[in-house]
């Protein structure tokens, strides 16, 4: 395991100390290193508001797409939301869908198969809809990258509109309207939006357009935060916003579908939280098109009845257990395979037979996190190879694939994540480049990950009252990480292994004053180490179990005391 770098933010400055001294001290740092020095800026954060100038219609292609579709609303058109198989893709399928349908047209959602269609438009589900007399086809978080699949739309005579937030290539396919952020033509500062943010988008503005009921489209927010927060964009600005009214919803859930899901995964929807919907809600739904078909848990999202639901909910949570075994099974066989007689190397790539490509991406990510080194896990069939990149901050994996971008059958994804199909005949000189390519951008890097903390203090400064301040940060989440405190040279007064495999480790820490249970998730490790002085970088929270609320340190990491 690589040793993390701690790094506490630089002292909040005399000027935005004075801005924000209507706050605690405590909170003017937390808010300082989040970018916020004025007391304007501190109350649009803490209350979440929304950027001024968010009209969906200033976002490119929007007043087409708009248009286009009511005019098929009105002629009775056959529309189809066609959607990516991950959460992200699912819950935007699933927003668009209902919005369509309360607006009273005829719609249906596709979503592909991971294994047999792959990810994105292809030719042949494309002209399977114009047989079934699909007039307008829209994606969602998807299509960017698809100019031969929008040449046969436009052979097939179907309207296509793409809405995606990925990353966008030389060329743009000729399609009736597209919607991206990232379009060098969007001037509407709709920036970092998820695929189902962009959905929500799409639906405001056509509510607004066909100037229907507001709440034809505010009901649908619920599926934008889970989406947002499963894709792991910045919950900043219009996403902090949307997920914290989606919260709000899920609070008191009113689509049957994301009830039976909320039981299922054990939580209680009245505190549901940031941090549920991206690793209790977001897992599942994503695995059912890691295993199987993610139309399972579209249809779940649809359903409206009890049984249904239930049914549906369970068969996801139980393809969520198997996803889990899966990853382990494969990120250990990927980790051996990457690092053997190349333990130096810049980037680290498996790839092998055996190796299922629904949970490609998830090893990856393992071993991404395990050695701080872009990973790449891949599956090989007979003729191709499909994979999944996970990568670092140094390092941007979509445009180091741009780079090899005549090797592939089809490729896409973001700066920290991405995927790609590529022949076999061609995948050696694709590990030769992007061995290449990454000895070039990362030989002068110090690749040690770094563990940000907020500030350090005493033990003794930890306050119950710091919780309704900390409330204010979330939704928290990329680029909004939840507080982080480094308190040092703390007393170990106990420490035992907990969890079914001694996974965790049990401590209760003192700095002489007051003395604090402290929880460290997978570090059960730490309990066979000698010494009774240790430095904590931890989170301060609230635990509840059995009725009883007691304060406590959630561990993120631990040091020797020097």
């Amino acid at each position: 395991m690589i040793t993390k770098k701690w790094k506490i933010h630089d002292r909040i400055s005399p000027e935005a100390d004075q801005n924000l001294s209507q706050y605690p001290p405590f909170l003017r740092q937390v808010l300082f290193n989040r970018g916020i020095q004025t007391s304007e800026a501190a109350k649009t954060f803490l209350a979440a508001l929304p950027p001024e100038n968010n009209d969906p219609m200033r976002m490119h292609g929007m007043p087409e797409a708009v248009e286009r579709l009511s005019r098929a609303i009105d002629r009775a058109e056959a529309i189809v939301i066609y959607g990516d198989y991950d959460a992200d893709g699912v819950t935007a399928t699933a927003l668009l869908v209902s919005c369509l349908k309360a607006l009273g047209a005829e719609v249906r959602g596709y979503i592909p198969d991971r294994f047999s269609e792959g990810y994105g438009l292809n030719t042949d589900a494309l002209q399977e809809l114009a047989n079934q007399g699909a007039k307008l086809v829209v994606t969602v978080d998807c299509g960017i990258r698809s100019l031969e699949e929008a040449q046969e739309a436009k052979k097939l005579g179907l309207d296509l509109i793409i809405s995606d937030h990925h990353s966008v290539g030389p060329e743009l396919p000729d399609a009736f309207a597209l919607i991206n952020w990232k379009l060098p033509q969007d001037e509407s500062g709709a920036h970092e939006l998820s695929g189902s943010g962009t959905a929500y988008k799409i639906a405001q503005a056509l509510v607004e357009y066909r100037n229907a009921e507001k709440w034809i489209y505010q009901d649908l927010i619920d599926l934008a935060a889970i989406g947002t927060v499963a894709d792991i964009v910045p919950l900043l600005g219009e996403n902090r916003w949307l997920v914290r009214q989606g919260l709000r919803t899920l609070r008191s859930p009113h689509r049957q579908g994301i009830l039976s899901l909320i039981g299922i995964a054990g939580l209680k929807a009245n505190k549901i939280s940031s941090g549920d919907l991206g690793f209790m809600l977001g897992p599942r739904i994503n695995a059912a098109g890691r295993l199987g078909s993610a139309m399972t848990a579209y249809n779940l999202l649809m359903s409206r009845e009890l049984f249904e639901a239930g049914q549906l909910a369970q068969e996801l949570d139980n393809l969520n257990r198997e996803r889990r075994t899966l990853t382990e099974k494969v990120a250990e066989a990927a980790e051996v395979l990457a690092t053997q007689g190349r333990e130096d190397a810049n980037i680290l790539m498996a790839f092998h037979e055996d190796f299922h490509a629904g949970v490609a991406g998830l090893a990856a990510s393992k071993i991404s996190d395990l050695y701080y080194r872009p990973a790449i896990v891949g599956e090989k069939s007979q003729q191709f190879t499909k994979a999944s990149c996970r990568s670092i901050e140094e390092f941007h994996i979509t445009d180091a694939l741009q780079e090899c971008a005549d090797l592939f059958e089809n490729f896409g994804g973001h700066a920290a994540a991405a995927g790609f199909t590529v022949a076999n005949e061609k995948l050696s000189e694709l590990e030769t480049r992007l061995n290449a390519i990454a000895d070039r951008d990362l030989a002068d890097k110090d690749l040690q990950p770094v563990l940000n903390a907020d500030l350090e203090i005493p033990l003794n400064e930890l306050k119950p009252e710091m919780f309704e301040y900390l409330e204010l940060i979330e939704p928290s989440g990329h680029h909004n990480p939840q507080v982080r405190f480094v308190s040092r040279n703390l007393e170990l007064r106990s420490k035992r292994k907990v969890g079914s495999e001694g996974d965790h480790l049990k401590m209760m820490v003192s700095d002489g004053w007051i003395t604090y249970d402290a929880i460290a998730f997978r570090q059960g490790h730490w309990a066979d180490k000698q010494g009774d002085r240790i430095d904590l970088c931890y989170r301060f929270e609230l635990n509840e179990f059995n009725g009883r609320k007691t304060l406590q340190l959630n561990v993120v990491d631990i040091r020797e005391c020097d």
